[in-house]
């Protein structure tokens, strides 16, 4: 009797084991190297005629076309989890992100924010394992399909009546995040400085949950308990789009790709 348990667990055991292994090498196999397939991009943000009056930072009183520098720009997502038993942070970063805003100083109401694409094949935590796990199995970034995600505002919300420069205000942007082809509506709170006529400074925040974009995560023995709740954030830093490197002027006049076919998810 001793000899016939002694085997079922020894049988168990092995089995779980040989699933570990496939599960780890599926992840190392299917999660590519993170590399970008071409730089970061945005579609060229479509400026009200009205407001079509300066993009070369030349006056703080007219509408001014500023680009995001990818350089000295951050996107990250955090979540918990438990790792080998113990509470665990995660946060992934890149600074692979485009996009344009247009600020109308003298009426703020009438600034626009327009497409912000994120390459979400170069995220990377402390874990080049869950990395390779996020690309293959969550994201699917390793997907040419799936390597960006937008953020597609439709609305500002509590914009001030006026703005100076070097005093930050605080408002929300409303739009359409696409993540796997999956769309579903998400309220950025937005904290910015206008630095200067020349540049912006500024941090945006949301939370999503996994299951709206069917982001599961692989069972492996040593992760559990992972959040629904993802924290969403960017720090920022725009120049006019006529002074802007010229990664990001690239970026305002390439025409790009269609996108895959999205589901939208309310």
């Amino acid at each position: 009797m001793a000899g016939r348990t002694t085997r079922v667990i020894l049988g168990t055991a092995a089995v779980i084991a040989v699933v570990v292994i496939a599960v780890v090498a599926i992840i190392l196999i299917g999660g590519g190297s993170g590399e970008p397939s071409r730089d970061v991009d945005a579609p060229t943000l479509d400026v009200n005629s009205t407001q079509a009056g300066n993009t070369s930072g030349g006056g703080s009183s007219s509408p001014v076309l500023f680009s995001i520098v990818s350089e000295e720009s951050e996107v990250r997502f955090s979540l918990d989890e438990e790792l080998m038993g113990q509470p665990n942070r995660v946060i992934g970063t890149t600074n692979q992100v485009a996009g344009q805003i247009n600020v109308d100083f003298a009426n703020p109401v009438l600034s626009q924010i327009g497409t912000v694409r994120i390459n979400v094949r170069t995220l990377a935590t402390d874990s080049s394992l869950r990395d390779r796990a996020i690309r293959s199995q969550i994201l699917r970034s390793a997907e040419d399909q799936f390597e960006f995600a937008e953020f597609v505002p439709t609305r500002l919300e509590n914009m001030p009546g006026s703005i100076a420069i070097g005093e930050p205000f605080d408002f929300y942007v409303v739009g359409n995040l696409i993540v796997m082809g999956i769309s579903s509506e998400v309220n950025f709170a937005v904290l910015v400085t206008a630095v200067n006529n020349q540049r912006i400074e500024g941090t945006a925040a949301a939370t999503v949950q996994r299951t709206t974009y069917n982001l599961n995560i692989p069972q492996v023995p040593s992760v559990a308990n992972v959040s629904n709740d993802v924290l969403l954030e960017i720090d920022f830093v725009a120049v006019p789009a006529s002074v802007a490197p010229t990664s990001e002027l690239d970026s305002a006049t390439v025409e790009p790709e269609a996108p895959a076919a999205t589901e939208e998810v309310s």
